[in-house]
């Protein structure tokens, strides 16, 4: 039976968006007997009003859906299915909300994938539903290693980066390139805690010292009182270690430059940073600042000419969380017409260990034993807007990190799936 067709003010409350047309196919042109309801249903769960609503959002749902037309356009006929939907919920940041929506797409809107959501703490919410209706989840926006870790499970696949990632390329480079002495402030939920766990491991691992470390409010607009304790501590600290993301790095940077803290010797480094917090404060406020890189746009031909589809729908450069997700997306859509089935068990074993290089994961495979999915990624530094020759190239990528020395080893977390 055909999944009932929801009513229009139903469909627009509940943000659904449809890309797909009428007719079905199959492998080989056959019915669709073997997909759930006769479609496959995407849900894209993020923060559309929020402080991460530009790195991802609603622009995240665009991905997705290029992913979908792309998928079709490679199969035709012979795709698993021509009914193909994306619906998408807005959970503000907030775990409670968070777990209430991925039910609602798992169990009203029929989701058989639920991708993005950003915020660790909304993050290992969801973890917990696809869990408990063994359902797939593939992670972008959250950082959180537990994912990968004590609270992994069958279902859930982290796709993009984590704590580990960032920690072993920014916080060993920035260290090991003499700043010996970090003061790191980082937002109090799980996203940030892990920052500081990760970040502290590897900076001490490298030979430096965090002197102090102090828990911001989540979300915060006034960082004050913690930038303006950074240049009496004793030792100073060459370096600030920011661990905020998003709207709350755009205030804390911003607050860093009006209080000069460069000028007093203590360099900026980010944990986590998207093209589109550059391109909120302008280059010049980022300008040799060292980080880690997910993905870029303008890193080769590939990844401009995705970049360009991309901006023709959406009038900005996308950040790697959008990338990210269409990759999971037609990742995702790649194991459904392998298993030849939407069936939660038969695609997570089409994915397990299974290795592709796309526009967003080079060199990438699925790790069997934790479902971390590994993939290069780039040690990047910021442009200061004189070597700014085309719009949003904000970034010089100074090394590549291979997939297997960027991420945690498998056996460290403490997964048993």
């Amino acid at each position: 039976m055909r999944k009932t067709t929801r009513a229009l003010g139903a469909a627009l409350t509940a943000g659904t968006l449809l890309v797909a047309g009428c007719g079905r196919g199959g492998p080989g042109g056959g019915s669709d007997e073997k997909v759930s309801g006769d479609k496959i249903v995407l849900a894209v769960l993020n923060d559309q009003s929020g402080v991460y609503a530009d790195l991802s959002g609603k622009n995240s749902v665009v991905a997705v859906k290029m992913a979908v037309a792309d998928f079709k356009a490679k199969y035709g006929d012979k795709a698993v299915s021509s009914d193909i939907e994306v619906v998408t919920a807005d959970h503000q940041n907030k775990p409670d909300i968070a777990n209430s929506k991925a039910q609602e797409l798992y169990d009203r809107q029929q989701a058989d994938v639920i991708l993005d959501v950003p915020t660790s703490s909304a993050a290992l919410a969801v973890a917990g539903v696809a869990k408990a209706k063994k359902k797939l989840y593939f992670n972008i926006g959250a950082a959180t290693t537990e994912l990968t870790g004590k609270q992994c499970n069958k279902y859930t696949f982290h796709y993009a980066y984590d704590t580990y990632m960032l920690a072993n390329g920014t916080g060993s480079a920035v260290t090991q390139q003499g700043g010996k002495n970090w003061y790191i402030v980082y937002p109090d939920y799980a996203f940030g805690q892990d920052m500081e766990k990760s970040f502290s491991a590897a900076i001490g691992s490298s030979g430096g010292t965090v002197i102090a470390k102090d828990p911001t409010p989540f979300p915060n607009d006034n960082f004050s009182t913690f930038l303006l304790k950074a240049p009496g501590l004793s030792p100073k600290p060459d370096v600030l270690g920011t661990m905020q993301a998003g709207g709350d790095l755009v205030n804390l940077v911003k607050q860093y430059n009006e209080f000069r803290l460069r000028e007093k010797g203590i360099k900026l480094s980010v944990g986590l940073m998207f093209i589109t917090d550059i391109h909120s404060l302008g280059p010049d406020a980022f300008a040799g600042t060292t980080f880690t890189d997910a993905w870029y746009w303008n890193f080769d031909d590939r990844n401009r000419q995705w970049a360009d589809r991309f901006t023709a729908q959406t009038q900005t450069r996308p950040s790697f969380a959008h990338a990210a997700n269409y990759s999971a997306a037609m990742q995702y859509l790649e194991a459904v017409q392998r298993a030849g089935t939407d069936k939660s068990d038969e695609v997570v074993s089409k994915l397990e260990g299974y290795q592709y290089d796309d526009v967003f994961a080079r060199n990438a495979t699925i790790r069997a034993k934790d479902h971390r999915v590994i993939h290069d990624v780039y040690l990047a530094e910021v442009k200061p807007r004189s070597q700014v020759t085309t719009d949003w190239d904000y970034e010089k990528i100074l090394k590549t990190i291979p997939a297997d020395q960027a991420f945690r080893p498998e056996t460290a977390g403490g997964c048993a799936l």
